[in-house]
């Protein structure tokens, strides 16, 4: 298969399958459908040539599949003049209609759980396969084609809703942002980053985009991702260790995608009104304008981070915020804050609290206590290359030589600077 016809059969994909399922209602039967649909595809149009209209051949072919099996079930047999009746005919599909968005509405059902959100999503929309979704999350493939199935069994029980267009876009939109999350900064195993996660969620993100063009959200959402993803290729060395954003070579950042990011968020800012998304995404473009890190105005950082903290509080953003209130009036503003969450059952026990907790006592010249928070930092993370860089982190204080600006601006890049769930529940 070419690349352009595979590409082609991945965007279609989705579309095909929204089609069929707000048709039919069945999920499993209409993505097995789909699945046929687009092997004879693949078969067909390297040879035959691709028709007039490949999303109607799609879903002709599909409908087809699922007439047949009804057919041959004795027990569905009711359903074969309901199916007869629908089954499209090349090209009455209108081929400008993209149904993507509903699926995607769809897969981030409001009675499944995040997790189950995130794997039908990348299985029904991105068109992952359920082994690339388990290695992507460190789980057997059996475990995670149980999860998929045990979703795909709630929302035929419990049906489709109505699109809230409002609260289950928020609902799409974070389920898109945890999928490049967890790409970013893997949450456990021997790897920092998952690329093909990353790109899925920019992919994604970009259909939505492209179907709600006047959405500020949708727009800061890309944009953050893309001034987040640019600086991937500096974040780790050769055998996979963390580099700190202080400490990367910039020249290697991706300077399109930065460009691009930035163009979006100030477009979306001077006419939308502006939200969570678009803040973040302010905050990473000041990062990535940044030639070197003294350079990085963290006064107007701090301002941004006020905002979101009054805008969507959680803590998160507050961990966050520390770091910049840090950054501008000194490691003992920051800490002060950080006490704040410390009777947080959200953060209390996870690994980052300690570790922005170790930078700023880093930073104040308490190498003891630094010490001992970076090696609960270390101990809490399932991430190796993390518990590596913390642990290295801790090693130091106790050997090497104060340092209280790099410690500051590493406190910041790694914690700060890397996307970690900052509008997360």
């Amino acid at each position: 298969m070419t690349a352009r016809l595979e590409d082609l059969l991945r965007q279609l994909a989705p579309q095909v399958l929204g089609v069929l399922v707000r048709k039919y209602g069945q999920f499993d039967a209409c993505e097995d459908a789909v699945q046929e649909a687009l092997l004879a595809a693949s078969m067909q149009w390297r040879t035959g040539g691709m028709p007039d209209h490949p999303k109607s051949w799609l879903i002709t072919v599909a409908s087809r599949r699922l007439t047949d099996q009804w057919r041959n079930e004795q027990a569905r047999r009711n359903r074969e003049t309901l199916a007869a009746s629908q089954e499209p005919s090349t090209p009455a599909e209108p081929q400008d209609h993209d149904d993507t968005l509903e699926l995607l509405f769809l897969c981030c059902h409001p009675d499944l759980s995040p997790s189950s959100q995130v794997a039908l999503t990348l299985r029904a929309v991105g068109g992952l396969t359920t082994a690339q979704i388990a290695t992507a999350f460190m789980v057997p493939e059996a475990t995670m084609g149980q999860r998929i199935s045990r979703a795909k069994q709630k929302i035929r029980a419990t049906g489709i809703p109505e699109p809230e267009w409002g609260r289950r876009l928020q609902v799409v939109l974070h389920v898109l942002y945890l999928i490049f999350n967890e790409g970013y900064t893997a949450s456990s195993g021997p790897d920092l980053q998952s690329v093909e996660l990353t790109a899925e969620a920019i992919r994604l993100t970009r259909t939505v985009h492209a179907l709600l063009p006047d959405d500020g959200e949708v727009a800061g959402l890309l944009a953050l991702m893309l001034l987040t993803d640019a600086r991937m290729p500096a974040r780790t060395t050769a055998d996979g260790g963390l580099v700190p954003l202080a400490e990367q070579d910039r020249t290697l950042w991706n300077r399109r995608e930065i460009d691009e990011g930035t163009r979006l968020v100030d477009d979306a800012m001077s006419r939308f009104p502006i939200g969570p998304y678009q803040l973040q995404a302010a905050i990473a473009a000041l990062h990535d304008d940044a030639r070197t890190p003294e350079d990085t105005d963290w006064p107007q950082i701090l301002v941004l981070y006020k905002i979101l903290s009054r805008m969507r509080p959680n803590p998160m953003v507050t961990l966050n915020h520390a770091i910049a209130l840090s950054m501008v009036d000194g490691p003992g503003a920051g800490l002060a804050m950080l006490a704040t969450l410390d009777d947080d059952s959200r953060l209390s026990g996870h690994h980052r609290l300690d570790a922005v907790r170790a930078h700023l006592l880093e930073m104040a010249g308490d190498r003891e206590a630094a010490h001992a928070a970076y090696v609960r930092a270390a101990k809490r993370t399932s991430s190796i290359p993390e518990q590596r860089y913390l642990s290295a982190k801790a090693a130091n204080c106790l050997s090497g030589p104060a340092d209280l600006a790099g410690s500051a601006d590493r406190a910041n890049q790694r914690f700060h600077g890397d996307f970690r769930r900052t509008t997360g529940n």
